[in-house]
């Protein structure tokens, strides 16, 4: 491995001219500097990252954690905190928890020990142990995605409850009274609970059953698992005349089994998501959902962490909570023509 003695060596400066140089420190000459970079690519040079951490205490990079790989919305809120973190210099360093609150909490520790300039993570609910990790870090903490009640650090989000809760409101005032509500089987410590809260609560605020609960799966719900429901959703309760599901990938799932078994959507039965994905837009009959922008998540995350770690900010005067905005998406799934 190439050094910087050996990039020194070869340049005829010391260490601390080479490290100078690099940093486009001005008090190396612009030719001096041109030279050793020269020599730098010549000799494919990589600075030891890990060194230049231990002189300076700090790590250069921003440790980012997703619940999972495989969400558009994840994806587009990761761009977008990247894009943004790295015009200023710094790395993301990104974590899968799976949805399991143990690999949350291994993942914190790990990313920890590497000693990160900030951490970014939903907010799923946390371990107790994860939460005392994380409020002694003494680094800047953003938690995504929700508006939790005690937030460790600072919160990116919005009300899941909430917007579950407009929802559900919004499909009753179009006529639907049999609403079920489609959601996982092991979503206490999820954003999926709360979605669950707000549709129980919007149901009995209008004076109406909140019993029709169909648990299944295990987060995240994917398509198939919307399409087994949908096969089988008179089975659960005969009388349901709109299905809201906990995201746009089992509504569609619902939707497409729904049709092949002759069931008139949105006529007989509604079917609403959470999210707006893309398959939301272009499916037929487009699905109604809640929109949410990942990237706005994303970069506004990433701008509140970059003057975080400005030494010029006055962080006593830095909002603690940062609000999302969020909107209904009424489509073709739940306008009834009858």
């Amino acid at each position: 491995m190439v050094t910087m003695e050996d990039v020194a060596r070869a340049a005829g400066v010391s260490r601390m001219t080479v490290s100078r140089a690099m940093r486009a420190d001005g008090s190396v000459s612009e030719g001096t500097r041109s030279r050793i970079m020269k020599i730098v690519e010549k000799m494919n040079y990589v600075p030891d990252q890990m060194a230049g951490s231990l002189s300076t205490k700090r790590s250069g990079f921003v440790a980012t954690l997703v619940p999972s790989l495989n969400n558009v919305h994840y994806a587009k809120m990761v761009q977008a905190l990247t894009e943004t973190i790295e015009a200023t210099g710094l790395q993301i360093l990104l974590g899968h928890t799976d949805y399991l609150m143990a690999r949350e909490e291994a993942l914190v520790e790990s990313m920890l020990k590497r000693r990160p300039e900030a951490i970014a993570l939903p907010f799923d609910g946390h371990s107790a142990r994860t939460v005392k990790l994380l409020k002694q870090a003494q680094i800047p903490v953003i938690e995504l995605w929700e508006t939790p009640v005690k937030p460790i650090g600072y919160t990116v989000g919005f009300s899941n409850e909430q917007a579950s809760y407009m929802m559900t409101e919004k499909l009753i005032e179009l006529g639907y009274r049999h609403i079920a509500f489609l959601c996982e089987t092991n979503d206490e410590w999820t954003r999926g609970a709360a979605r669950r809260a707000g549709f129980r609560n919007a149901m009995e605020a209008a004076g109406l059953s909140s019993h029709r609960m169909i648990r299944y799966g295990t987060p995240p719900m994917s398509i198939k698992d919307g399409y087994f429901i949908g096969k089988n959703l008179k089975k659960y309760y005969a009388d349901i005349d709109c299905l809201f599901c906990v995201s746009d990938s089992p509504a569609f799932g619902a939707l497409r089994a729904l049709q092949e078994s002759g069931v008139q959507v949105p006529n007989e039965v509604g079917i609403a998501g959470f999210g707006n994905f893309e398959v939301s837009s272009y499916s037929m009959p487009s699905i109604s959902t809640v929109t949410v922008d990942p990237t706005e998540v994303g970069r506004i995350a990433a701008e509140l962490v970059i003057r975080l770690l400005n030494d010029e900010t006055d962080l006593s005067r830095e909002p603690k909570k940062f609000k999302i905005d969020i909107s209904l998406s009424m489509r073709d799934s739940t306008q009834r023509t009858l």
